[in-house]
């Protein structure tokens, strides 16, 4: 079998489990023919990515597995090299090594340009119960839709459960907790498949550098649900996402921790393929739940008049 035969694949969670993930704006990648690859497991079809891309190298410190982050964590540090005070809420460590094994197929973009384009952005409890307040919003499950809605992204934690979350003010924020586990899960209510290209605290979820749309991503199969589980370290395995200190992020300890706090998706479709999108009917706008909330049971308060 030729390397572009093979696919990636991703274990995926139950369909039954709620599904909510940033999607960095310009893209520039080539129309081209390329190998990506796709995971898979526990009976279910994954992504893909550019077989020329690595993988994320380890993180300086391993995160603990399933343990808080209660010891003193790294001082940050300027360029001048003045010490500065932590960043407070939560950012993405590396976590514990988690088996996800994958393989390769072919994809062809349909386009240089995203077909969606999704973001993100999570923080603790107190940090998105401060900022819903602020908008006047209130967390709850979940799950946001790309496109026409033919695609869904969410944050779950490690039963599946969506994260609570809301979206307000063109903002999705997702609130998570200090040490625990969660995964990106995305589904496909499609009969095509689409390439994933996706990102967490700008960092490439395959190989650990900064993002860029431009490489190769994760494959989603028709009517299939994907879950990446970590930045991946070989074709068999990923450190999971846990939420920790800004200072213990992996970010913090490679590249740096400016976009601490946003997971991305870069969606991309397939040429040639078509699909029938998704009908959901009219969307439940502010203006028209103002409208419900303000219908009269007794518009005219007047007599009966007899029949015509």
């Amino acid at each position: 079998m030729s390397l572009t035969e093979r696919v990636r694949r991703h274990p995926r969670i139950s369909p039954s489990a709620m599904i909510t993930a940033t999607i960095t704006a310009t893209i520039t990648a080539t129309i081209s023919a390329a190998l990506t690859l796709g995971a898979c497991g526990a009976g279910l079809a994954g992504p893909k990515v550019a077989s020329s891309a690595g993988y994320a190298p380890a993180s300086t410190t391993a995160a603990r597995s399933g343990d808080r982050y209660d010891g003193p964590s790294h001082a940050a540090v300027e360029p001048g090299g003045e010490p500065v005070a932590e960043r407070p809420g939560l950012g993405t460590s590396w976590g514990e090594a988690v088996t996800s094994p994958i393989s390769f197929t072919s994809f062809v973009r349909s386009s240089a340009a995203p077909w969606a384009e999704l973001a993100l952005h999570y923080n603790d409890a107190s940090g998105v119960a401060a900022h819903a307040d602020y908008l006047g919003a209130r967390p709850a499950p979940l799950e946001l839709y790309a496109g026409d809605g033919a695609l869904s992204v969410a944050l779950v934690d490690g039963d599946g459960r969506a994260l609570p979350g809301f979206t307000a003010g063109g903002r999705t924020l997702i609130m998570g907790e200090d040490g625990a586990r969660y995964r990106i899960v995305v589904r496909n209510a499609t009969a095509a498949r689409f390439e994933i290209v996706a990102s967490v605290d700008g960092l490439d979820v395959i190989d650990g550098n900064p993002a860029d749309p431009d490489r190769r991503g994760y494959i989603i199969d028709p009517h299939g649900v994907l879950t990446i589980d970590g930045f991946r370290t070989s074709d068999d395995a990923v450190a999971a996402f846990r939420f920790g200190r800004v200072a213990e992020s992996y970010a913090a300890q490679t590249s740096g921790d400016r976009n601490v706090g946003v997971v991305g998706m870069a969606i991309f479709a397939e040429r040639g393929a078509t699909w029938r999108p998704i009908e959901r009917g009219p969307a439940w706008t502010p203006a028209e739940l103002g409208r419900r909330d303000s219908a009269d049971p007794f518009p005219q308060r007047g007599y009966a008049t007899p029949p015509r």
